[in-house]
């Protein structure tokens, strides 16, 4: 199948997804949103895939929401609102419930939703240069349909913090939190990739897909139809909201929102 931002490339097991829209950073919209969904639901029946490898192409693993395309969201009736939130959400399930293994290959920028991308993924390895973000409330908004994978992988206690700053994480950092599992120098990102897919592929592909069939079921909530809807609600309603619309506004026509002004009138 051919994508219009998405390139799928297959190297004997391994299946390496490549957003494809480097001149935007690897930004969503509802085209991209739909290919990766399709994408991973066709990959998850392929018995000769055992790995898959999610990474970008140009500068970025990904910026996240096209924030344009958030704007026309949040202008859209609540009905039409909510279910095009609830897409980004059924595409993050598709790619945490993947059978086979996730990598993600993270360097660059990986702030919101490429951060719950990178989340949603199974192990991450991090270039030295990359820089994590869930900078969502500086636009008016919130990390909802991220916020499991996210909170999964850096526990509640991370997450109070960087939700609520949207500070950029270094990989260093992310390291730590336990967000990046392995990072490497840009040139050594691909190397340390094969690593895993060699250990990988030394375990059973079935005992692998129970496994994390395992790690659900014993995680403290499962990620059912009712988790993405609530978030995929959660986040429709902000996104209709006053303040969301005047952070989209703001930073699309490069101004600082009003919110900044008045924090600065009180120091």
């Amino acid at each position: 199948m051919s994508y219009q931002f998405l390139q799928l490339e297959q190297h004997g097991l391994v299946a390496y997804v490549w957003l494809n829209r480097p001149e935007l950073h690897n930004a969503f919209n509802t085209t991209v949103i739909e290919e990766l969904h399709t994408c991973f639901k066709q990959l998850a029946i392929r018995d000769d895939i055992r790995i898959v490898v999610l990474a970008g192409r140009g500068k970025s693993f990904s910026a996240g929401a096209d924030l344009n395309w958030m704007k026309q969201a949040g202008q859209a009736c609540a009905e039409e609102n909510e279910a095009d939130a609830l897409k980004l959400a059924q595409m993050l399930e598709a790619l945490a419930t993947l059978k086979q293994p996730t990598i993600a290959r993270v360097h660059g920028i990986a702030f919101g939703g490429g951060m719950g991308l990178a989340s949603a993924c199974d192990i991450c390895i991090a270039s030295t240069d990359a820089k994590f973000a869930t900078s969502e409330v500086r636009l008016g908004l919130t990390p909802s349909t991220i916020s499991p994978y996210v909170i999964r992988a850096i526990g509640a206690r991370q997450a109070s913090r960087y939700f609520l700053t949207a500070e950029r994480i270094t990989a260093h950092a992310a390291k730590q939190i336990g967000l990046a599992h392995e990072i490497a120098d840009a040139e050594d990102l691909d190397k340390k990739v094969q690593e895993i897919i060699d250990a990988l592929l030394l375990g059973g592909p079935h005992a692998q897909a129970a496994s994390k069939q395992l790690i659900q079921m014993v995680s403290n909530q499962s990620m059912d139809n009712q988790l993405l809807r609530q978030t995929a609600h959660h986040i429709a309603q902000v996104r209709q909201g006053s303040e969301a619309k005047e952070g989209l506004t703001a930073f699309l026509s490069k101004q600082a929102p009003a919110w900044t002004s008045n924090s600065n009138n009180n120091n």
